[in-house]
C-alpha cells in the first residue's frame, strides 16, 4: 500500500503563513487559523507540506485503506483558499447562504475570506469539527 504523505509534520504552521506570498491570501490564512483554532479549540498543525489541520480523526475503508487525517483545515493555495470541510446533512444550505465560493467533492474554495459570510463559514467549520466525531471513514470522501 503506498505511503500516506498527508501526515502531521513538525513545521511551524507560523513560518508556513508568514512564507505564502500573495498577500491577501496569507492575511486571510491567518485569520482563518485564528477562527479554526477557536471553534475547535485546536492548536493549528501541519499537515503534509502544505495544510493546517485541526484536530485529527481515523479512518478506515472497506477497501483495507486507513489512515490518519485531520478534522478540519485549510491551504492558502496561489489561485485560492482551499478549505477542508463539509461532511453533514445541513452543508449545502450553509453552502447557499456562504457568498461568492465554489465546491468539489471534498473542497470549499474561496478568492478570499472578504467575498463570503464570516459568520457562515465560521458555522460551517463548527458543524465539519463536530461531523468527524466518532466516524471511520472520510466524512467528506
Amino acid at each position: 500500500m503506498a505511503e500516506i504523505k498527508t501526515k502531521p509534520t513538525d513545521v511551524s504552521v507560523d513560518d508556513f503563513l508568514d512564507g505564502v506570498a500573495h498577500s491577501v491570501r496569507q492575511a486571510d490564512g491567518k485569520a482563518i487559523r485564528t477562527m479554526m483554532e477557536r471553534v475547535t479549540g485546536e492548536p493549528a498543525m501541519m499537515w503534509g507540506p502544505s495544510i493546517v489541520g485541526f484536530g485529527t480523526y481515523h479512518y478506515r475503508y472497506a477497501s483495507g485503506h486507513e489512515g490518519d487525517m485531520c478534522r478540519i483545515g485549510f491551504s492558502p493555495r496561489s489561485a485560492n483558499l482551499v478549505l477542508y470541510v463539509g461532511g453533514f446533512p445541513e452543508y449545502e444550505a450553509l453552502l447557499a447562504k456562504l457568498g461568492k465560493h465554489k465546491t468539489s467533492k471534498a473542497c470549499l474554495y474561496i478568492n478570499k475570506v472578504a467575498d463570503v459570510d464570516l459568520g457562515v463559514l465560521e458555522e460551517i467549520a463548527r458543524r465539519s469539527y463536530k461531523a468527524t466525531e466518532d466516524i471511520d471513514h472520510c466524512p467528506v470522501c
